[in-house]
């Protein structure tokens, strides 16, 4: 992949829906657990420790499993990422993104992939995100980043939208974050290839918390909402 092409796959304005989704932010914001900058860098280690292990390992099988010449059960891994998914809301968030940048990617780097994948109905995030990134030419390790990148960017751009942070400060609360990032991703890529090796979905990681699972499920029943989950 370009330089150009992973810069756009990172670009928030790249049109794939997730600005309209706060990742959990917005339902901690009105339960004020998440306050200011300090809230929000405890809101994102525990994404990263919970949540981020999983999305990363997830991109990074659907970017070998597109990039593979072998024919692909997608539905056999979506079926795993929606076990790892507790929350009917967070799943839904989830295939809601999904289908959204399923629609881009096909649009902008037309595969026969994504074209198997499409087929599947609405996949989630993530295994779409990898298959994306195989389209454009990178790998596993590029699509475990990419992933942990807007689990963080989505969560930081809600939260200056929601309580007028500085965005500068908030700024800096995402690289700090990033810093671990980097470590989640290179240990989800090595377990995504273990995984795919073996097509075992058995493999990937489980870990999670339940605080974003209630939350996106008290979202979901939110009358008036600035975003979808």
């Amino acid at each position: 992949m370009t330089v150009l092409a992973s810069l756009l796959l990172a670009d928030s304005r790249l049109p794939t829906g997730g600005h309209a989704h706060s990742g959990g932010v917005e339902a901690a914001v009105e339960r004020g657990l998440l306050r200011d900058e300090a809230d929000l860098a405890l809101f994102l280690a525990g994404r990263l420790l919970g949540t981020g292990p999983v999305v990363a390992a997830v991109a990074a099988v659907g970017c070998l499993l597109a990039a593979g010449a072998a024919p692909v059960d997608w539905a056999r891994w979506d079926t795993a990422v929606s076990a790892r998914t507790p929350s009917a809301a967070a799943r839904e968030a989830s295939r809601a993104q999904g289908a959204a940048l399923l629609r881009t990617g096909r649009r902008v780097w037309p595969s026969t992939a994504l074209e198997a994948l499409s087929r599947t109905g609405r996949p989630h995030h993530p295994l779409v995100l990898g298959a994306v990134v195989a389209a454009a030419g990178d790998g596993a390790g590029a699509a475990a980043l990419l992933a942990l990148h807007h689990l963080l960017g989505g969560a930081c751009a809600a939260a200056v939208r929601l309580l007028g942070l500085d965005p500068i400060a908030v700024a800096a609360v995402q690289a700090y974050a990033s810093r671990s990032a980097e470590q989640v991703a290179l240990g989800a890529a090595r377990l995504a290839r273990e995984a795919v090796a073996q097509q075992e979905t058995r493999l990937l990681p489980s870990t999670g918390t339940p605080l974003p699972e209630v939350l996106a499920e008290l979202h979901a029943r939110t009358e008036v909402a600035l975003f979808a989950s």
